[in-house]
């Protein structure tokens, strides 16, 4: 119940005497609501200077760093060139995101190559589908969806070649993707912290006595093999199938990415909550 636009209309409401206003409600966690803030001060009110809007930008980056550039500009008032600058100099919370979501609300891979690898797939187990259907699940430009197919009818590479050279760019990081062999490369020390994580969340009350914090142990637990176990699972994959699986892990990895982040975000949003004599949280950067 955070006046999240409007501020000083309340105030004057008020001050008449009025004892009720309209207004409207919504739902959502409170960096979604400083978005949202944000986005209705760039349209009417008293203008955020230039340095307010790069400080919202800036903010906006931190808790949604899967939006694009364009995106965050468009609630910011700013250029997609000057978010694409701030970004490079904001510490968001997952450094590396694979997929990023536009105005449209459709995620969109950064690395185009993935892109039309994910249409070319659909276009082997679907060969009728349309370019729309084909754009639409891949979650790629109709003119990308289009020049996939046609490349796949000259028995081209869906890739081009300066696009499959730059698909190295997002490769794993040393050490913390799979090695040469084909297990994953995790530390006996951090096998063990995993092990006392799981057992503390596994004690927990707060977790153990709800259905999200019982699904959420158990997905984690899912995920708790041994690197001779990850071997096997990779040995066991048929060479036809290696890239559907691969396709598959990786978009997994995209969604735990995502969950960190959002974890983290809200962690963030929980200390500063608490505000310095028990006053509200301003949520609005103006009236």
């Amino acid at each position: 119940m955070r006046v999240v636009d409007g501020m000083h209309r309340l105030r004057a409401a008020r001050l008449r005497g009025a004892q009720h206003i309209e207004g409207w409600f919504v739902e959502g966690t409170a960096e979604d609501a400083f978005v949202l803030a944000v986005e209705l001060n760039a349209k009417h009110g008293l203008p955020l200077s230039r340095k307010d809007r790069s400080a919202a930008a800036r903010r906006i980056v931190e808790s949604h760093p899967h939006w694009s550039d364009r995106r965050i500009a468009s609630a910011t008032g700013l250029s997609p060139g000057v978010v694409g600058a701030l970004r490079g100099d904001v510490d968001v919370p997952v450094a590396h995101l694979s997929l990023r979501v536009g105005r449209d609300g459709r995620a969109r891979p950064l690395n185009s190559a993935s892109g039309r690898i994910a249409a070319s797939q659909v276009i082997a187990e679907s060969p009728t589908a349309s370019l729309r259907e084909i754009a639409s699940r891949a979650g790629v430009a109709l003119a990308t969806a289009r020049d996939v197919r046609n490349r796949m009818r000259r028995g081209l590479d869906p890739v081009p070649p300066k696009l499959r050279a730059a698909e190295s760019d997002f490769a794993p990081a040393a050490g913390r993707g799979p090695t040469a062999a084909g297990t994953a490369s995790v530390p006996d020390q951090d096998a063990a912290s995993y092990e006392n994580v799981l057992a503390r969340m596994r004690r927990d009350p707060s977790l153990r006595m709800s259905q999200n914090g019982r699904t959420l142990i158990r997905l984690l637990l899912s995920q708790h093999l041994a690197d001779d176990q990850w071997g096997d699972l990779a040995a066991g994959v048929p060479a036809h199938r290696a890239v559907d699986v691969a396709h598959a892990a990786q978009l997994c990895a995209d969604r735990w990415l995502k969950f960190a982040a959002e974890v983290r975000v809200r962690r963030a949003q929980s200390e500063d909550a608490a505000p310095e004599g028990g006053g509200p949280r301003q949520l609005s950067p103006g009236a």
